[in-house]
């Protein structure tokens, strides 16, 4: 086979990493403070979400900010403490049990609005990372992809996932043998394993099909049984036909 010298080998870039140009975009309007929110946990079978916000100080911007996935557990605590440390900060946790009731988006909508209304100082514009705007007292821009583009953005990420991940590593304390340490909750392999061998724990989302099934198997007694939509009980059938002659009746 002759290979085609001219053929140049696709290039692999970089995606850029989060920038502050929106944020000066909009203080140069005089709009301030900016504030980023995000939230880490919204994909797990166990433990809370967390959301966080974030107002950077412009003139003391940590070095290194990104979107959380794309940085190390160890940058990120790194940028954690220096994000603390000078910007300001809020975090807020919904728990399992609010998950459970209200659905895992409606749950992390009110993690991300607490959030930021808990912030000191109430911002003028909001960032928030997906499709959804929050219905906060501020203006509020839902960008998608918003942790690799928007720096407040990114920083919030950092902030959110951290503390998640340190919620989750005290829950494998009290929780041994499920590896929330490890995966923090995922739906990785091992994860599945442990649910099917020990069954669900409180810290477990209810509704979530891998721990429905463990439940099923592990305590079938808390499962309600689904009805046959199409099942119709002898005495349903003779209430039926009593309607029907009572209607005809009357004709």
């Amino acid at each position: 086979m002759i290979r085609d010298k001219s053929a140049k080998t696709p290039i692999k870039e970089t995606p850029a990493k989060a920038s502050f140009r929106r944020e000066r975009a909009l203080i140069k309007r005089g709009v301030w403070p900016i504030a980023g929110c995000d939230e880490a946990g919204r994909g797990p079978l166990a433990g809370p979400v967390v959301a966080a916000a974030v107002i950077l100080d412009p003139d003391r911007i940590p070095r290194g900010i990104d979107d959380s996935k794309r940085l190390t557990a160890e940058e990120r605590e790194k940028l954690f403490d220096k994000i603390c440390a000078t910007a300001q900060v809020s975090v807020v946790v919904a728990s399992r049990s609010r998950i459970d009731r209200d659905n895992i988006l409606r749950a992390s909508l009110w993690a991300l609005k607490r959030a930021v209304v808990a912030l000191p100082e109430l911002p003028k514009h909001v960032f928030v990372d997906g499709r959804d705007r929050l219905d906060t007292p501020c203006d509020c821009e839902a960008v998608i992809g918003g942790d690799g583009i928007v720096l407040s953005i990114a920083a919030a990420s950092i902030v959110a996932k951290v503390t998640r991940d340190r919620l989750m590593c005290a829950l494998a304390q009290d929780c041994p043998g499920y590896g929330f340490e490890q995966h923090k909750g995922y739906g990785v392999p091992e994860h599945l394993d442990a649910l099917d061998r020990l069954g669900p724990t409180v810290h477990h989302r209810s509704f979530f099909a891998p721990v429905v099934a463990a439940r099923v198997k592990h305590m079938p007694w808390t499962v309600e049984p689904v009805r046959d939509l199409f099942e119709v009980t002898e005495v349903e059938a003779q209430v039926e036909t009593t309607v029907e002659i009572d209607a005809s009746a009357g004709l």
